[in-house]
């Protein structure tokens, strides 16, 4: 049956490099369709509908539309609302209410979790309504992908940046560590080894939420990468967790704080902080650095990876596809094919729906404080072409003659 009706499409969660890729593929193929009457665009996700706070993206010029795709971060803005059912009923209504009859949703795993709340409830009243879940996170954390929109740009960002901060203690010393989103898991921290190319290039450890952190361990690690290297660099997932699953954030710090989804907030800058004067007092070294890359990661407009860019529009062209032509709903997966390829599968949102990805052990050491060259193969790919290197002087030494 042919569905006539308006398309809703939503931002939710942290912005991205390439999130405004999946939101015009979406505008863009859902004007094509002649049973599409308007494209709406709900300003702040899921608050801009229950708000009724929608732009006619019908009227949005091609042009400058092609002109937001290349635009880092959410140009519908964005929420950090998580809905509940009886939330998620009234979004219903006010899609209901409008007339839309094809909801696209631009987000993570909890966004994922909203399209099938408000698809369930779009069923219990025989509306006939077509709900997709468009994947976005830097995280790269979405359940049957082999990888999520967004994090190959970020996994870009995180591997320049430590190409700098490598180069920066080869030229002075010293320790530095670099603390990564990630909260659960590790993926994009993990990238930060995409950009080594000699031997003793940092980053020199790796710590990831999917493996327990012990400060003794960590400290006896950084130890002896600096005896042999005069050196160390270090990425840090924000997320690490000691052996009884408590995030490194809290332990090391009082007053533990809650976000609105009940997690707990992991210390912003506070963490790499802790983790330099526990280095200091231990190691009696006074050149220790922390930087918490924070937003930057996640939508720089320098470092946007042209295989993330390009999945990422297919991702919102798919979407219409899906809904308005194949007339079905669900969440879109990427997958990978051959070396290196990709297609596009629907699965059913229950399946994606408000479950996290780890890393796969074969990704990381068995030591637990770096990642493995099939970490490497598997990333390569998806940070895009043109990949920065860093080089080194391979003259040799003049003679010395002052003890002749």
């Amino acid at each position: 049956m042919e569905l006539k009706g308006n398309v809703v499409i939503a931002q939710g969660g942290g912005p991205t490099a390439v999130i405004n890729q999946s939101l015009v593929g979406a505008v863009l193929e859902s004007r094509k369709f002649e049973q599409v009457g308007r494209v709406y665009g709900a300003v702040k996700g899921v608050e801009g509908i229950i708000n009724e706070n929608f732009i006619d993206l019908t009227q949005e010029t091609t042009h400058n539309l092609e002109l937001v795709a290349k635009t880092p971060s959410a140009a519908l803005l964005s929420t950090r609302v998580k809905p509940d059912h009886a939330y998620c009923a009234e979004v219903f209504k006010m899609l209901k209410l409008h007339n839309v009859r094809y909801f696209f949703y631009i987000g993570g795993n909890d966004s994922s979790d909203t399209v099938r709340l408000v698809n369930d409830y779009a069923h219990s009243e025989n509306y006939e309504f077509r709900a997709i879940h468009i994947p976005k996170t830097v995280d790269n954390d979405l359940v049957l992908n082999d990888h999520t929109p967004g994090y190959g740009s970020a996994a870009r960002f995180v591997a320049q940046s430590f190409i700098g901060a490598n180069l920066e203690t080869r030229a002075l010393g010293g320790i530095y560590i670099g603390v990564v989103m990630g909260r659960h898991a590790g993926f994009l921290t993990a990238s930060a080894a995409l950009g080594k190319k000699f031997s003793d290039d940092g980053p020199h450890l790796i710590y990831i939420p999917e493996r327990a952190f012990d400060l003794e361990n960590f400290t006896q690690d950084v130890r002896d990468v600096y005896k042999k290297y005069g050196r160390c660099v270090i990425a840090v997932s924000e997320g690490i967790v000691n052996a009884a699953g408590q995030p490194i954030a809290s332990t090391l710090r009082k007053g533990v704080a809650r976000d609105a989804h009940g997690n707990v907030e992991l210390a912003g800058g506070q963490l790499g902080d802790m983790l330099v004067s526990h280095l200091k007092s231990t190691m009696n070294i006074s050149r220790v650095r922390a930087d918490t890359f924070g937003y930057l990661q996640r939508s720089f407009a320098g470092c946007v990876s042209d295989v993330d860019m390009h999945e990422a529009r297919e991702v919102g062209e798919k979407a219409a596809h899906f809904a308005i032509w194949h007339n079905v709903d669900g969440s879109i997966t990427i997958n990978r094919t051959g070396d290196y390829a990709v297609d596009y599968k629907l699965v059913d949102l229950k399946e994606i729906a408000a479950k996290t990805r780890l890393m796969p052990d074969e990704y990381i050491n068995p030591a637990g404080n770096n990642v493995t060259h099939a970490f490497l193969d598997y990333a390569r790919p998806l940070v895009g072409s043109n990949m920065p290197k860093a080089q080194m002087l391979r003259a040799p030494y003049a003679k010395q003659l002052k003890n002749d």
